[in-house]
């Protein structure tokens, strides 16, 4: 990519997030929930405090607590409890998926593109991403491994706003076998969905992990060695959710499932289909537990 088309790019995303308006915002709640998780001297109090001042996100974290999600045992009843069976960081992740539900609103901008079937395609791939790592026996990393496979699009939420004609421009192409969505995101738009969603989840000091997974979840082996495993799993949800056609399915639309993509991920084509078995019986009751 040349240095004009960079820099092209550059003002496309530049004038994009001035525009976005509430998309580009996080809730107070939530930066201050992220803050105090991300330092070291925080408590489950300080973390409860928070919480306790927003009665909806107090109300939408229990109701995932107390879900078949986590299968806990018997009905938690109170946030402090909560955050002593899951964690801190745990809480912090059920408070970033609240508060990205609700951007995924507003009806159809083309015959092949809609929010709600955006929304319903982000939880398939969150859910995707912690049965994947589950069956990997990454035990310790699944509430953080389900907010990267749901945030992994955001940037389609940038364009949507930013650019709804020319989104549906690249979403009625693709449809049409006239391109890969990112080629035509880039030629229509001025630059792609992973790079709205790095530039925008930059803007809210996310992770670093998470900001680049989002950035390259098409193009995994261009992280650095220490993320590829993240980018690769992510990358196997997307492709895996697309090939089943859960929600919106253009992103990855075409793309197989290689033997190396698995080998980098450890799993095996037996394995890939009890998740994905696994996957659609459990997705609605997933998205409805995170949209009402």
């Amino acid at each position: 990519m040349g240095v004009d088309v960079v820099s092209e790019s550059k003002a496309v995303i530049t004038r994009a997030l001035s525009a976005v308006g509430d998309i580009a915002t996080l809730p107070e709640v939530t930066v201050k929930i992220i803050e105090t998780v991300e330092d070291a001297r925080s408590t489950a109090r300080d973390l409860h405090e928070i919480i306790k001042r927003d009665p909806a996100l107090s109300a939408k974290v229990l109701k995932v607590v107390n879900s078949a999600f986590y299968g806990l045992p018997g009905q938690i009843a109170g946030i402090d409890r909560a955050i002593v069976l899951l964690g801190l960081s745990a809480v912090k992740n059920l408070a970033i998926a609240a508060s990205i539900a609700r951007m995924f609103k507003g009806g159809k901008i083309s015959e092949h593109f809609d929010a709600k079937e955006l929304w319903r395609h982000s939880v398939a791939v969150g859910l995707a991403s912690r049965l994947i790592a589950k069956n990997s026996g990454e035990v310790a990393n699944l509430d953080e491994l389900f907010v990267a496979g749901l945030i992994h699009d955001l940037g389609i939420l940038v364009e949507r706003q930013a650019f709804p004609e020319k989104l549906g421009e690249v979403c009625d192409q693709c449809a049409a076998g006239d391109g890969a969505l990112l080629e035509l995101e880039t030629r229509i738009i001025g630059a792609d969905h992973q790079q709205f969603g790095e530039a925008l989840t930059t803007k809210w000091r996310f992770p670093r992990h998470l900001r680049a997974v989002i950035g390259f979840h098409h193009h995994p082996q261009d992280l650095s060695p220490e993320l590829q495993r993240l980018g690769n799993l992510i990358h196997l949800a997307d492709v895996l959710c697309c090939n089943e056609k859960l929600g919106f399915s253009l992103t990855a639309a075409g793309e197989e499932i290689t033997e190396e993509l698995l080998e980098a991920v450890g799993l095996t084509v037996e394995e890939l289909t009890g998740i994905r078995d696994q996957l659609l019986d459990e997705l609605d009751d997933a998205v409805s537990m995170l949209t009402g």
